[in-house]
């Protein structure tokens, strides 16, 4: 009697090979249908083939996990699965160590590899106060100590931009005070119009426009014409996925794009009666749906990949900010480490 093995193969002979037979007899005249169509009955017979010798199942189950590297563009939607150690809060943090989120293999990188990243790059930074920590972290992780004195001076001036060029590796950084969404397009059109465009554009608003507009309908239509304003001089096709530029776009430059969120308010530790009273969560609900509804964002089909500062400083905790609205550096280190590590992945590099 023919034992499993055997039987096995005479049944995945009979149905895979008969119509392997048939195809190459109506396919003869196409030569590229008949290699695709045995290329693919090839592979069939394999799958079918690998259960009946032992020793190649053994082989390819005992392959360690690490084996199987996943597609790095995958890797984005993890980027923000952070811990903060509860015991150190502000200080201390890492990507979390489950299984997808290490295999991706984000690290947190040091000045060296930042700035060689970065290399020859103009950065844009443009928004708020929020905008401008986030700056701050960013040259504190590229330049040394002793840079970071007079830079912490000048950048912190009043409602004023800021601008600096790291000669060690050509990197040219601007900071543009923004605090409403008008001021963002503004921006925009102005890059349009000059034809020169940042290789990173790092962009946020909204706490001005909670305090001092206080209307989350108008907040959308600023955020719809933002988008429209990016439409109209992306390097790039307008038709978005959820993970960048759908099938078929023709890229000339791509510029790397951000939205920087707002933080979570912790609305009794604000430090006006005023701030206490227009800033509430009910509001701040009402404005994060607005930024949804945009289209601005990458998940919904939009440009900028969103850096969560909400979820970080939310993970973080109320021991993370004093003000209730600004927090410790760590939350916006996170960020930047973020950013670069989006930027390793979509620019096809590692380090």
């Amino acid at each position: 009697m023919f034992g499993a093995v055997q039987l096995g193969l005479l049944a995945a002979c009979i149905v895979l090979f008969v119509p392997m037979g048939m195809a190459g007899w109506h396919l003869s005249r196409n030569k590229v249908l008949f290699f695709s169509g045995a290329l693919f009955i090839t592979l069939a017979v394999g799958v079918h083939l690998t259960p009946y010798f032992p020793s190649l199942s053994s082989y390819l189950s005992s392959l360690p996990p690490e084996t199987f590297v996943p597609d790095r563009t995958s890797c984005i939607p993890l980027l923000h699965q952070i811990e903060y150690n509860a015991s150190n809060l502000g200080g201390s943090w890492s990507w979390d160590d489950s299984g997808p989120v290490s295999a991706c293999g984000f690290e947190k990188l040091g000045r060296t590899d930042a700035s060689d990243l970065l290399n020859g790059s103009w950065v844009v930074v443009a928004g708020d106060s929020q905008a401008r920590l986030q700056v701050l972290s960013l040259l504190n992780l590229i330049l040394g100590p002793d840079e970071m004195g007079s830079v912490r001076v000048d950048l912190f001036k009043r409602h004023s931009d800021y601008q600096i060029m790291v000669d060690e590796t050509g990197t040219k950084l601007d900071f543009v005070w923004a605090p409403y969404v008008t001021n963002l397009t503004d921006l925009v059109m102005k890059f349009k119009a000059d034809k020169n465009y940042p290789d990173v554009l790092v962009m946020g608003a909204g706490l001005w426009d909670m305090l001092h507009i206080t209307n989350s309908s108008d907040f959308g239509v600023s955020l719809r014409l933002l988008r429209d304003s990016l439409d109209s001089w992306l390097p790039i096709s307008t038709e978005f996925g959820t993970d960048g530029p759908v099938t078929g776009s023709v890229s000339i430059r791509s510029p790397h794009l951000f939205w920087l969120g707002m933080p979570m308010l912790i609305n009794t530790m604000l430090n006006t009666e005023e701030k206490r009273e227009k800033m509430s969560d009910d509001l701040r609900s009402d404005y994060d749906k607005e930024l949804y509804r945009s289209r601005l964002l990458r998940q919904s089909g939009g440009p900028l990949l969103l850096l969560d500062i909400e979820s970080l400083s939310r993970k973080c905790g109320a021991g993370c900010t004093m003000d209730g609205m600004h927090y410790e550096a760590a939350v916006y280190e996170t960020s930047v480490h973020i950013m670069l590590n989006a930027l390793l992945i979509e620019s096809h590099q590692k380090l």
